[in-house]
């Protein structure tokens, strides 16, 4: 006999994650089934976010998942470095797997490896056919057939040093080191007084990456410091989408009614990858949503994201700005002036709050790339146009 559910989730990241949760504290009188392919939910990520991202209500129940919070965050470039009153959390994968597994019980299940689905049905690899009102698919980055992408790569070590490291706060960048094919910056966060992670990160044009490249360069910004690590921890890597232009609705009605969280439905800020408020939103939205049935559930979801993707206008143009005007190696000038702006401004901007003050205040003055190259860029608004800039651009490389 088919089981049958009112919801399934497939994929225990941290969006799917985040809507069982809120489902089980609000509406635990709900059957929802979380499928997770791996032995563990959460895969191995480190989600942080600065406290101004949420509410006083979402921090009443996101709180309890964080594992470190700090009160300040500061930055480092070449001609600044600063210290942001600011406070910053994170949420470490392991904790959030133990919080679903004991929150959740028999409701999640692990190593079930999901090989076709639809919005009300989902077959699993054993050979079960699973139904529900709804299925919402949280696997994966946005498909880019209707998005034009820029990316942030990184690789980072959580090791542990032969003596302390003497820092109280998180790096949200240091972008001192030497710039490499783009925006290239180290975040440093200290978890105790002698562990540390420690994150090479590239703005970049395409989701490649060189393991070994980023780990040479981990290793040579300890050695920088002065620090020995003792033992490396542990290991995590992503690719984040940045994104630069699209056409939203026909990224949407290629979907085919599927409801989507996470990264796949486009919810996560488009110039830091910050994914974590989208989520918590997105949870709220969905707990509070009366009928769960597919129709109404991925009305709920196109609608937040399309909504989103017309407040966010402003930064895929900075995104352009940043990834196709000037230079690949002089894009830290973007970020070190925009860290010169006022603290409330930079706050506003990481929970995608800016007034129009806040962009024109952005924007003006001398700007950190050619102004010609700014002003094209900024014109380019379907992938298509995104594209046969890069190509042009890719080509005059060559020739010169």
């Amino acid at each position: 006999m088919t089981a049958h559910y009112d919801l399934i989730l497939v994929g225990g990241g941290l969006a799917n994650g985040l809507i069982a949760l809120r489902l089980k504290q609000t509406r635990p009188e709900l059957n929802v089934l979380l499928l997770e392919q791996s032995s563990r939910a959460g895969g191995n990520h480190t989600w942080s976010f600065h406290d101004s991202d949420l509410t006083v209500a979402q921090w009443e129940w996101v709180g309890p998942l964080v594992g470190r919070r700090w009160p300040r965050h500061r930055v480092i470039f070449p001609g600044r470095n600063r210290t942001l009153d600011s406070g910053y959390a994170s949420i470490f994968s392991e904790d959030f797997a133990t919080i679903l597994s004991s929150t959740l019980g028999d409701t999640l299940s692990l190593n079930s490896m999901v090989i076709d689905l639809s919005p009300t049905h989902v077959h699993l690899a054993d050979g079960r056919r699973l139904e529900a009102g709804a299925v919402i698919d949280g696997r994966g980055a946005p498909d880019t057939r209707h998005l034009a992408l820029g990316y942030q790569t990184f690789l980072g070590q959580e090791v542990r040093l032969s003596q302390p490291h003497g820092l109280s706060v998180p790096t949200l960048m240091d972008a001192s080191v030497r710039q490499d094919r783009g925006y290239r910056f180290v975040y440093v966060l200290p978890f105790t007084e002698d562990t540390v992670l420690i994150e090479d990160t590239h703005y970049v044009d395409g989701p490649a990456t060189d393991p070994t490249l980023l780990r040479d360069n981990i290793e040579a910004y300890a050695r920088a410091k002065g620090w020995t690590v003792r033992e490396t921890i542990r290991e995590e890597s992503g690719v984040l989408p940045i994104t630069l232009a699209g056409d939203i609705e026909a990224y949407w009605n290629a979907t085919e009614g599927q409801p989507m969280s996470g990264l796949s439905a486009g919810l996560f800020h488009p110039t830091t990858g910050y994914s974590l408020p989208h989520a918590v939103r997105l949870a709220e939205r969905i707990a509070r949503q009366y009928d769960l049935r597919a129709p109404a559930l991925y009305s709920l979801v196109r609608d937040e994201a399309t909504r989103e993707w017309q407040r966010q206008g402003y930064f895929r143009l900075l995104n352009r700005m940043l990834f196709l005007a000037g230079h690949p190696e002089r894009r830290w000038k973007v970020m070190q002036r925009f860290y010169g702006l006022s603290e409330p401004l930079i706050k506003r901007f990481y929970a995608g709050r800016l007034t129009a003050m806040d962009k024109l205040r952005i924007v003006s003055g001398k700007p950190p790339v050619p102004l010609g190259e700014a002003m094209r860029v900024a014109r380019l608004t379907h992938p298509e146009q995104v594209m046969a800039h890069r190509t042009a651009t890719q080509r005059s490389e060559h020739e010169s």
